[in-house]
């Protein structure tokens, strides 16, 4: 059974940062593409950034790049989302995914996720 599980949200004024961590389980860590969607009420989920197994390829969305950094850490089987200068609008609840490594190609789409976490809230206070 492959778990996936997000920490790190909270409370944060704007230009802030917070750093999410998400950690999976269940398989070899390496096995997976991992990405990073957010997604408010009566909204579709929102792609933010993902990352290749090997860590040496990511992809972003317009919305936060220069903003958002994912990293991972293959040893801790965990992957990072670094989010600085936050704003309002970026208030949300994010979620972590898990995409078996088929190919080596990063998908923007939630569909091609196979697994999520619970998620967690980020409030930006204005």
């Amino acid at each position: 059974q492959v778990q996936v599980v997000e920490s790190g949200g909270g409370l944060v004024q704007a230009g802030g940062s917070l750093r999410l961590s998400c950690a999976a389980t269940g398989r070899t860590f390496t096995t997976y593409h991992m990405g990073w969607f957010r997604q408010a009420p009566g909204k579709e989920r929102e792609f933010l950034a993902a990352i290749r197994w090997s860590a040496n390829s990511a992809s972003y969305a317009d919305s936060v790049k220069g903003r958002y950094t994912i990293s991972r850490d293959n040893a801790k089987n965990t992957v990072y989302l670094q989010m600085n200068s936050l704003k309002a609008e970026d208030t949300d609840v994010y979620y972590c995914a898990a995409r078996l490594r088929y190919t080596n190609v990063i998908s923007t789409r939630s569909r091609d996720y196979d697994y999520w976490g619970q998620g967690t809230q980020v409030t930006v206070s204005s």
